[in-house]
């Protein structure tokens, strides 16, 4: 039998047609140690380089704020911990994206923030239209300047309300006195211009101090 012969047949034996179609040898991925309490930065860049246990780690420490947020943006447990999922597959998806230039808690916020705008966008829920009223002043729902500070029961009082906003308002009302963003970037992650940020922000909080007073009686 000459060499040639030799070869098919040994293939041929071995299931295969050709030697083009051998299995090719993989080496195993090996993954960079790091410290549990590395940075945040260093845990990205590990991540973006497919090391698993570092975004593991990542999500460890962002997963409940991330979810605390989607609940506060949708007043839906259900949406929330869909939202919170889809906002992870996101981040393994663009992790190599974030360069440090901010804070990664912030980074994620606004990730987050983005992809529950749309959600929304994707379930065509249209905000409301409102005339260009003006602002109101900060405190027309008593401490909604800083929620953390009120009376628990306060707090739980103006939480069920917002649930009762419509989606426009509630978010406007989040993103603005809860968040801490200033309109002109409320406008930005929710598509709409700044004075019907003002305006939507003026309406939600007309509709909150009625609410809140209707729960007083």
């Amino acid at each position: 039998m000459d060499p040639h012969s030799a070869v098919i047949e040994r293939d041929i034996a071995f299931g295969f047609e050709s030697a083009a179609e051998l299995p090719t040898f993989v080496a195993p991925v090996v993954e960079e140690a790091f410290d549990a309490a590395a940075p945040d930065i260093d845990l990205c860049r590990l991540a973006a380089n497919g090391n698993i246990a570092a975004f593991e780690l990542i999500y460890e420490r962002y997963h409940r704020r991330t979810y605390s947020l989607c609940l506060r943006m949708t007043s839906n447990q259900t949406e929330a911990e869909d939202l919170t999922q889809e906002v992870f597959i996101q981040l393994f998806r663009k992790i190599g994206s974030f360069r440090g230039d901010s804070a990664f808690s912030t980074w994620l916020h606004r990730l987050t923030v983005n992809q529950v705008l749309m959600h929304f966008r994707r379930r065509s829920v249209k905000n409301e239209k409102t005339s260009e009223d003006g602002e109101m002043p900060e405190q027309t729902v008593a401490g909604s300047a800083n929620p953390n500070k009120m009376q628990v029961v306060d707090r739980i009082a103006l939480k069920n309300a917002i649930a009762e906003l419509p989606n426009g308002y509630r978010n406007v009302f989040i993103l603005h006195d809860v968040e801490g963003f200033e309109h002109e970037e409320v406008a930005r992650l929710m598509g709409i211009s700044v004075g019907t940020s003002k305006s939507q922000l003026h309406k939600a909080r007309l509709k909150l101090r009625g609410l809140l007073i209707k729960k007083q009686d």
